[in-house]
């Protein structure tokens, strides 16, 4: 996906830079802020293409509306929890073409480091915690070889990863830049058809957002 390479180097090339620039820049205050919600666009790309029925599939990613919540316990420790507020939409191909669709959202509840201090305009962050991905809209293409036949996917489990930064425009806005990493640790959602077990869906995606936030 070229929009998804393209947001990922700008946001990676961002994270690079941010503990030079949270070191040397002062900012507005936001000392006292416990509480913040974030707004973003999150693009969603699967890191591993599952075999299913014995071929090797190709799953597309998607873009979606994102929202965040974060609880400050201290300035630098807060409690993050994270969704996607619309789906994300997959495309299930094979050599032969598309064969199936199924809908993800994702959803999170992580701890983080803010690195830096309240004064700092530029504030690195990293987080780690526990995400599901739940699963609905599975449909075979009506022409495909799956037609007329009934699919379902497990929801996915497992560990998050999160590396961000925010940059504070005033005590109350701040934009946000994040990468997430989802790994399924339970062994793999299956994936039926007609019932019938006929795969694993190891996804595993890497989502890069960007967003407004606002501190209260």
């Amino acid at each position: 996906m070229k929009h998804f390479r393209q947001l990922t180097l700008a946001v990676v090339a961002t994270l690079a830079i941010a503990p030079a620039f949270a070191q040397e820049i002062t900012g507005p205050d936001t000392s006292g802020k416990k509480f913040a919600v974030v707004g973003g666009y999150t693009l969603a790309e699967p890191t591993k293409n599952p075999m299913i029925a014995g071929e090797r599939t190709n799953v597309d990613g998607d873009g979606a509306a994102t929202l965040s919540a974060n609880y400050y316990i201290t300035d630098n420790i807060a409690i993050e929890a994270w969704g996607a507020a619309d789906k994300f939409g997959n495309r299930v191909r094979t050599p032969n073409g598309k064969v199936a669709s199924v809908d993800t959202q994702p959803y999170a509840l992580s701890g983080q480091y803010h690195f830096g201090n309240t004064q700092s305009i530029v504030r690195p962050f990293v987080g780690l915690g526990y995400f599901e991905a739940n699963t609905d809209g599975e449909k075979a293409e009506p022409t495909g070889p799956l037609a007329g036949q009934h699919i379902g996917v497990e929801t996915a489990k497992g560990a998050i990863a999160t590396a961000g930064v925010d940059v504070n425009i005033t005590p109350t806005w701040f934009a946000r830049a994040d990468v997430r990493y989802m790994h399924d640790t339970t062994g793999q959602p299956n994936v039926t058809v007609d019932g019938a077990n006929v795969g694993k869906a190891e996804l595993n995606p890497v989502t890069v957002g960007v967003g407004l936030g606002a501190r209260f």
